[in-house]
């Protein structure tokens, strides 16, 4: 799932002025890309990108002033005539040309206004549409951050997710989202998730209720949102089925379009699934610091067995 932005987003997050065009806040915004008409203002439209958001900062409209009134009416007609292009931004709390306001009118196009420079101003709207447009899912499932390790925990309901969690915040780990999951990829291979808004901080034990992370340990036990670096899945114990005891065989799960490392846990009485879960993020972590124990093991039980001194 893709969200869409509006034109109305980037006024009130940005807290940006509206000269012209309220009845076309609505717009919507299909590109996170921003784009300085500078060939426009000298005539040249061939492959005018309509769509993105269209910036005029100094440099386009001082050049601006230095045509004719005929090619300023000319070149405004031209870049408002289409109803793809969102929004038009004049940053630096510059004058809007009047020949803009009077092409733009007809169309209820908007005309916005921002008191940031060009380049900083272009840089923070297309990070915010770039997360605001992400592609996004919802997964069932806990995520906490053990030691800087984005760690989504998932299994079916009543295996012992939120418990695990309760006791990994009291370990002094911090929760970031219990029950559900929005997940959005903000790059190649990155994976971001934050709790929907309205059971942000909560936590549902079965026995207890919902409890508030956040008043009962303090704001440290808690973050809004983390990179996820792996899933631990847990599973009822099967008798029967043969679960990895060295750590070599590396799984993964694909979450929209990124593949991230899997570990199963078989969950049975006994078993402390918080230290468990606790020690394969910290193993997670020393793997990526090239420390591989599994590997490491075998390496040297093959070197042993084909040294025969060491047989003997």
């Amino acid at each position: 799932m893709q969200k869409k932005a509006k034109v109305s987003d980037l006024v009130r997050h940005f807290k940006m002025e509206v000269i012209q065009g309220n009845e076309g806040l609505k717009r919507s915004i299909t590109v996170a890309d921003m784009y300085r008409p500078g060939l426009e203002m000298a005539g040249y439209f061939n492959y005018h990108p309509k769509e993105r958001v269209q910036i005029l900062g100094r440099t386009e409209l001082e050049f601006f002033q230095t045509l004719s009134d005929e090619e300023r009416r000319d070149r405004m007609e031209h870049l408002c005539n289409d109803d793809a292009t969102p929004c038009v931004v004049v940053t630096r709390s510059l004058d809007v040309p009047e020949e803009l306001l009077d092409a733009a009118a007809p169309r209820n196009l908007p005309i916005i206004r921002s008191n940031m420079p060009t380049t900083q101003l272009i840089g923070q709207m297309t990070d915010y549409l770039e997360s605001m447009m992400a592609p996004s899912t919802t997964i069932h499932g806990v995520l906490v951050d053990i030691y800087g390790i984005g760690l989504l925990i998932t299994g079916s309901s009543g295996i012992g997710k939120s418990e695990t969690a309760l006791e990994l915040v009291k370990r002094g780990h911090r929760l970031v989202a219990d029950d559900a999951v929005e997940i959005r990829q903000t790059a190649e291979n990155v994976l971001i998730g934050n709790p929907p808004e309205l059971i942000e901080h909560l936590l549902e034990i079965r026995g207890v209720g919902i409890i508030n992370v956040m008043t009962l340990f303090g704001a440290g036990a808690v973050r809004r949102d983390t990179k996820i670096n792996m899933v631990a899945k847990l599973e009822t114990w099967q008798q029967d089925k043969q679960y990895d005891r060295l750590g070599l065989d590396e799984e993964t799960t694909r979450i929209i379009e990124t593949d991230i490392p899997l570990v199963t846990i078989p969950v049975r009485p006994g078993r402390n699934l918080a230290v468990i879960i606790e020690v394969a993020a910290m193993n997670h972590r020393l793997k990526r610091m090239g420390y591989n124990a599994a590997l490491q093991f075998t390496n040297k039980l093959t070197e042993t067995l084909n040294d025969p001194e060491d047989l003997d």
